[in-house]
């Protein structure tokens, strides 16, 4: 029977979400940190346990549950391709900026995708924890470079100049730190980990609509596509989910309580910024203000008095950010700005984008679509599988590796034999047991380290070795 330590206490004081996020995504917490995120998970359970759900009443009926939530799903995103058919406008994104800002905003839970099943890896010689780490190794990408989930995310922020996130308010932590939070404490919470995962793995509608739109704006969608293949309810994530849970339930000695710990872990997946509520979040002109604003710290001394707009030096415009928006709205007026017009019309993009542009480089790409696209709205772009239909077409298209999986312990040329890679392969290959060497993958293959060369290639050796 397993045994569980009481996982909610008494109410305690708010702890903030991204300071929990950044102490627990620098690599395994010392004794301070994971108890900072203990009260902090407690705290956010209090508020989950306040919240509707919509479990079923008996844990045996969660398979007809899970199946009917995708049939609804489904039918609710072929309602939404015929509307958009018939002329519907996009639902989430106004633009392409509008796609960017999501991105942007929902990177720190994306960055940490799977977290909350790390704590699953020691019970590695436990059948019934077996679809849990599945789970967690295709998170993983079971090591492979291009499947690996946070790697693929970090790729399409680099790609689009969207990974300036580190300060963004607290409630777009929050479902990072609570994953990082369960990622380390699993033996306290393993019921709420259960149910947290059981949440997460449900294919939603929003995943859908999203694939769909950023692929229309030109936006590589294979992350969120990904996750639609592998969340399905016949033999992906979300029926592991509730494989773990009907394995494991019976082993636990109150199972009423056990079952209510695990629908308040279920909820802890409403808390913080969500897909709707980030795109909901996005205003064009106050994310355009945002950015002049934080310009305007480092530029308001770095402009001659040469140039004047209503009477006034751009240094002075600019020594104050809350003149943002009259400012813009006299680059307007001065006709530096031309609203409804191609950006290139506009004497102050020609400033930022054009042969001898005298502003190169001072804003971001995302920043970049942003002012363009609050001057104009762009006209309609190949979608981004269009594009890479071109690309084969025309022999560019990079072809993933293929080939059979690599051995547990490969055979190295003469000049690497002291890389951290042949180190570590020598280091499993003399550990006295197989214990010792799950327990060595492990700490290699941590929410911050598994998408590093050293992290992906422990985790096919996880991999290998748990077959």
């Amino acid at each position: 029977m397993l045994q569980l330590a009481h996982a909610v206490s008494a109410p305690v004081d708010a702890t903030s979400a991204a300071a929990v996020y950044r102490s627990l995504n620098e690599g395994p917490p010392d004794a301070g940190a994971l108890a900072n995120a203990r009260v902090f998970l407690v705290q956010r359970l209090q508020a989950a346990r306040q919240l509707h759900h919509d479990l079923p009443v008996d844990p045996e009926q969660l398979a007809p549950w899970v199946a009917s939530r995708a049939f609804t799903v489904g039918m609710e995103y072929q309602a939404y391709l015929q509307a958009r058919r018939d002329g519907a406008p996009r639902r989430y994104f106004s633009n392409q900026a509008h796609a960017l800002y999501f991105l942007k905003h929902a990177a720190p839970t994306k960055l940490v995708d799977g977290a909350w099943l790390y704590g699953m890896l020691a019970r590695w010689d436990d059948p019934d924890f077996r679809p849990l780490i599945q789970t967690y190794l295709e998170e993983l990408g079971d090591g492979v470079p291009e499947k690996n989930h946070v790697l693929l995310y970090k790729k399409l922020l680099a790609a689009h100049d969207c990974d300036d996130w580190q300060q963004l308010p607290d409630t777009y932590f929050e479902q990072g730190a609570i994953q990082l939070a369960l990622a380390y404490d699993a033996e306290r919470f393993l019921p709420e980990i259960i149910g947290y995962n059981l949440g997460y793995e449900q294919l939603p509608l929003h995943l859908l609509i999203t694939a769909y739109e950023l692929n229309e704006l030109g936006i590589d969608p294979y992350y969120f596509t990904l996750h639609i293949t592998v969340d399905n309810g016949s033999t992906g994530h979300a029926h592991k989910a509730v494989q773990a849970l009907m394995q494991l339930m019976h082993r636990f000695g109150d199972s009423a309580s056990v079952w209510q710990r695990v629908q308040d872990g279920y909820r802890l997946n409403d808390l913080g910024a969500c897909t709707t509520s980030i795109i909901d979040g996005f205003d064009l002109h106050a994310e355009l203000v945002d950015i002049m604003a934080d310009k305007s710290h480092a530029g308001c001394n770095m402009h001659s008095n040469y140039c004047r707009l209503a009477g006034r030096s751009i240094n002075e415009w600019l020594s104050d950010p809350q003149q943002i928006p009259q400012m813009l709205a006299e680059l307007e007026t001065a006709g530096w700005i031309q609203r409804g017009q191609p950006p290139e019309n506009s004497r102050f993009w020609r400033l930022i984008q054009s042969e001898r542009a005298e502003m190169f480089g001072v804003f971001s790409a995302y920043e970049q679509q942003v002012l363009s696209d609050w001057i104009v709205t762009p006209p309609r772009v190949a979608s981004f599988r269009a594009r890479q239909r071109s690309l084969d077409t025309l022999g560019m298209h990079h072809t993933p590796r293929r080939g059979p999986p690599r051995g547990i312990v490969r055979h190295h040329s003469d000049d690497n034999n002291d890389g951290p890679m042949r180190q570590l392969e020598e280091k499993i290959a003399t550990l006295g047991s197989k214990q010792a060497a799950m327990q060595l993958l492990q700490g290699l293959m941590t929410p911050d380290q598994h998408h590093r060369p050293l992290g992906l290639m422990a985790t096919r050796m996880y991999r290998q070795l748990i077959d």
